[in-house]
């Protein structure tokens, strides 16, 4: 699973039953935010990341 870090919050790229999706967990693992739609390609979902304020790379 593709994830990178910034801002000491983790940003993960999945893929779920439905597509890719991305989720944003703070230093204490609360999740603080998560893609609202699946997406059929990964890059797609990253870029949605990136608009909510991802500044990371996944890897």
């Amino acid at each position: 699973m593709p994830s990178c870090v910034a801002n000491g919050d983790t940003w993960e790229i999945y893929h779920a039953t439905d597509g890719w999706r991305w989720r944003r967990t703070a230093r204490n693992g609360q999740i603080v935010g998560s893609s609202s739609e699946a997406y059929v390609n990964q890059r797609d979902c990253v870029a949605n990341a990136k608009r909510n304020g991802m500044t990371c790379e996944p890897v």
